[in-house]
């Protein structure tokens, strides 16, 4: 195809898609049904990832917990339940060992069917100054919160493309779109995460031709344990997320079938900035913000030792 037809098309499309956006702005798009379906969410254990499984039990769907702490995803498994969840299953896995993944993933092939909702969730940050950060920490942050979403891809992925049918849920971060100061190995291993996932969706729609859904998640930091201590200088822009407000945001991103989320709605204002600023006034902005200062007071909470790292030391 020449230049002028292929611009033709291209504008096309173009309109066509403005208008379709357009239209779902006044009428919300229909929500898609996930009775069940079989949805895999690590990091289950506490926090957004049990909620998230909560809410999908409750919507009838066939649900698989992943969390290395056994017990609390055992109390998600038994939380699910309570909520109307016929179906839910309960495995410890280290997300961040590639073979033990594999495992879990074949064991969860056999006990349950093929995975159609895979939501990628497990995260750990270190929040310490780059060169206050130990080596094997900075390891870990990769290992768990963007090499696991490639060992989970590979293991579900191909059964989704065979089906044609199916979806991947990546949770990054605000980290994952701007470099954060004292978070720089949790930032740079989301930018990782938020990476494979767009660049997935991609090949997806444009390569495998498929009906595999994508749906890319970036929240401000959330009111878990995980960030414990954290501040915010402009809460009415940059509030701390409450946890079930983002878990129903995200959930009814994945029944719209949204491709991107960010929290709150600043960050959309916040990535043109980005982009049109130069690095001086940048600086200045995320100054204004708060940015430097907003982890001054961090705690975070005691993580779960992964088997990995256990063999590692030893």
């Amino acid at each position: 195809m020449d230049l002028i037809s292929d611009t033709s098309v291209f504008l096309a499309k173009c309109s066509y898609y403005f208008l379709e956006c357009l239209v779902y702005k006044i009428i919300p798009k229909r929500k898609k049904n996930v009775a069940g379906e079989i949805v895999l969410i690590t990091g289950a254990g506490s926090g957004l990832g049990r909620l998230m499984a909560i809410k999908f039990a409750s919507l009838g769907a066939i649900v698989v917990l992943w969390d290395i702490n056994e017990e609390g995803n055992m109390e998600t498994c038994r939380l699910a339940k309570e909520k109307g969840g016929e179906k839910v299953f309960a495995y410890k896995c280290d997300c961040s060992n590639r073979e033990e993944v594999y495992r879990v993933a074949d064991q969860v092939k056999k006990d349950v069917g093929d995975v159609t909702l895979l939501i990628n969730n497990a995260g750990v940050v270190t929040g310490k100054m780059f060169l206050n950060t130990p080596d094997d920490m900075i390891e870990r942050s990769f290992r768990v919160n963007a090499l696991s979403h490639f060992w989970t891809c590979k293991a579900f992925l191909p059964a989704m493309i065979k089906a044609n049918h199916g979806h991947l849920v990546c949770i990054s971060s605000v980290a994952g779109l701007i470099g954060i100061n004292v978070l720089s190995d949790y930032s740079s291993s989301k930018f990782a995460a938020f990476g494979l996932a767009e660049s997935l969706m991609f090949e997806l729609e444009l390569v495998q031709k498929t009906n595999v859904k994508t749906t890319i998640v970036c929240p401000f930091l959330i009111k878990t344990g995980m960030f414990d201590g954290a501040t915010s200088k402009f809460p009415h822009l940059l509030p701390l997320l409450e946890q079930e407000y983002v878990s129903q945001k995200i959930v009814n991103a994945i029944l719209e079938e949204q491709t991107y989320l960010l929290m709150p709605k600043f960050i959309y204002l916040g990535m043109i900035l980005k982009q049109i600023l130069s690095s001086k006034m940048l600086i200045a902005f995320l100054e204004y913000l708060g940015v430097d200062t907003f982890m001054n007071s961090f705690r975070g909470r005691e993580q779960v030792q992964t088997e990995t790292e256990k063999q590692h030391q030893s």
